[in-house]
């Protein structure tokens, strides 16, 4: 269960992790569904059978799909702003996709604390860096900053 903590108190977590969620596998009926949300049918993703043969020796999620899972990661945090009344996506500082996912992996989240900024009015920015780790592999397949307002 998330612990929750006014803005004040949140500070103190700069700099510290604030959530490693649970394992998610990545099947092949998800990345099929993002392909068709999304119109990327690239073979690598969707083609078994031509998937085999190259270069990740199966099909790998869309690197969007990965990044498209961070609400649902975000939501397992166990630190969480309290006294907020909404939350909206603001934007990304820094994106990279590590290591392919290939499917039959789990993931998951591992969320630290990058900054708190008042932008005053009630609102708050709030810089994450999320890091999505592959079960069982040494290199993470993400890592984003991503930047959230929070409206107290």
């Amino acid at each position: 269960m998330a612990k929750a903590v006014s803005v004040e108190e949140l500070k103190g977590y700069i700099g510290k992790e604030i959530g490693i969620s649970d394992w998610l596998e990545i099947n092949q009926d998800r990345i099929n569904a993002f392909a068709d949300c999304t119109e990327d049918h690239q073979w690598i993703h969707v083609d078994k059978e031509k998937a085999r043969q190259g270069p990740f020796g199966t099909t790998i999620a869309h690197g969007y799909l990965t990044l498209s899972l961070l609400p649902y990661f975000g939501y397992q945090n166990k630190i969480v702003p309290s006294g907020i009344k909404m939350t909206i996506n603001y934007g990304l500082n820094r994106l990279r996709f590590i290591n392919p996912v290939p499917v039959g992996s789990r993931i998951r989240n591992r969320a630290v604390l990058k900054e708190l900024n008042d932008k005053g009015e009630g609102r708050i920015l709030m810089v994450t860096e999320s890091t999505i780790e592959i079960e069982g592999q040494d290199k993470p397949a993400m890592v984003a900053e991503t930047v959230s307002m929070l409206f107290l």
